[in-house]
């Protein structure tokens, strides 16, 4: 009875997880400058053939990492699978984000896709191969990225995934996942402005004013009790300060 009823119901042809990993690089101009700071989208490049040397679904295009999803794991668990074999490393924040189910939107037939984005800092992604359905991956700025001939509807993905990072920045602590245990206020303004150029933020005096008071950021001390400080970006010494477990439900920085 079971079986006749599966029969009635039509179901997709695949189901995938697309996972969108953003990353912050770093280049230095001066010894004791600030040092330039980009965001950047891990896309891969899909190989022209496939294992079976038969030519690969939208071969030679630029693409969000992702797969199918295993008969006995979730979309979640597939994204997360997808971080470690793109990146080697696991533990990193996830975040499911959106469903793509457009008619068409894959030539292979009715594919469904879970989207996610994840972040990983700089340091992790250094060494990072392509797997064997690539040709090659690399590290693009978001406005690079949509200017390349992207595969399926990644484009609209990573819109929405880059829609989504500008919200979060402001409105939760995500931006401690680009930052050290450790940083300045100045590099926590720094990393607002590389996703949202948000005049309060870039604002000096206001948010060096509010910034901390704010009650998810808490001062580094010393064995001593004495505020600790680093000369890594400037001659002069910086006040260190860290996120605490405290919940942020509204707009953060204003």
């Amino acid at each position: 009875m079971v079986q006749q009823e599966k029969k009635k119901y039509i179901t997709p042809d695949g189901y995938t997880a697309d996972i969108a990993i953003f990353t912050i690089t770093s280049q230095k101009t001066a010894e004791k400058a600030p040092p330039e700071m980009f965001l950047k989208l891990l896309l891969i490049k899909r190989a022209t053939k496939d294992k079976e040397g038969h030519p690969n679904v939208e071969g030679d295009k630029w693409a969000l990492p992702g797969g199918f999803v295993n008969a006995r794991e979730t979309a979640y668990e597939a994204a997360k699978r997808e971080l470690k074999e793109e990146t080697g490393v696991a533990g990193f924040h996830v975040k499911h984000f959106g469903v793509y189910d457009r008619p068409g939107r894959d030539p292979r037939g009715w594919i469904i896709s879970n989207a996610f984005y994840a972040i990983v800092q700089e340091d992790f992604l250094n060494q990072r191969k392509a797997n064997d359905d690539a040709a090659e991956v690399e590290l693009f700025t978001i406005q690079e990225a949509l200017q390349l001939e992207l595969a399926f509807d990644h484009h609209t993905i990573i819109n929405d995934a880059m829609n989504l990072l500008k919200k979060e920045m402001v409105q939760t602590t995500i931006a401690q996942k680009f930052l050290p245990d450790e940083f300045t206020l100045s590099e926590l303004q720094r990393v607002l402005l590389i996703a949202r150029d948000d005049a309060k933020i870039s604002a000096d005096s206001l948010f060096y004013a509010k910034a901390p008071k704010l009650p998810f950021l808490e001062k580094v001390l010393d064995e001593k009790g004495i505020h600790k400080k680093t000369k890594r970006n400037s001659y002069r010494p910086s006040q260190l300060y860290r996120f605490n477990a405290e919940i942020v439900m509204d707009s953060i920085y204003y």
